[in-house]
C-alpha cells in the first residue's frame, strides 16, 4: 500500500524554478504538498489505496499543485492578501489580470495526467432489465 506523503518536499524544489519556492520551508511544503495530495484524492475520488507505488502521472500531479500552493501562498503574502494587478522596477514593468487560484489550476491541465485515475461515480439511478424465462 503507498503511503502519504507521496512526494517529499526536496522532489518539488528539485522540479521547481521558483526561487520563493526552492527558499520555502520543509514545514510549510509540507502542507502544500498535503493539500495537492488531498486535490488529487478529491478530483480523481481515488485514494490510491489497492497501489504499491502511486504512479508517475499522479505523483507529477502532485509536484505541480504542491509548487502552485507554494508560489501562490508567496504570491499573497507579498501582496498582502490581494491579487498583483502591476508593478515597476526602473525600465521593467508587470501587469497581470485577475485570476483566481482555481484559474491557475487549470491551466496546469491536471486532468491529461489524472483522468485515467478517475473512479467513476454511481450515477444514482437503477436500471433494471426484465427478460421472459
Amino acid at each position: 500500500m503507498a503511503t502519504r506523503p507521496w512526494v517529499l518536499p526536496k522532489e518539488v524544489k528539485a522540479y521547481t524554478d521558483i526561487e520563493a519556492v526552492q527558499q520555502r520551508k520543509k514545514e510549510k511544503l509540507e502542507m502544500d504538498i498535503a493539500r495537492a495530495e488531498q486535490y488529487v484524492i478529491t478530483y480523481t475520488r481515488n485514494r490510491f489505496e489497492g497501489y504499491t507505488e502511486i504512479p508517475a502521472p499522479v505523483k507529477t500531479a502532485v509536484i505541480l499543485l504542491a509548487e502552485a500552493y507554494a508560489s501562490y501562498a508567496n504570491q499573497l503574502k507579498k501582496t498582502g492578501g490581494g491579487a498583483v494587478k502591476s508593478e515597476t522596477f526602473d525600465d521593467y514593468s508587470y501587469t497581470a489580470g485577475e485570476g483566481t487560484f482555481e484559474d491557475f489550476v487549470k491551466a496546469l491541465d491536471l486532468a491529461a495526467l489524472l483522468d485515467d485515475f478517475v473512479i467513476k461515480q454511481a450515477s444514482g439511478t437503477i436500471t433494471m432489465r426484465m427478460r421472459r424465462l
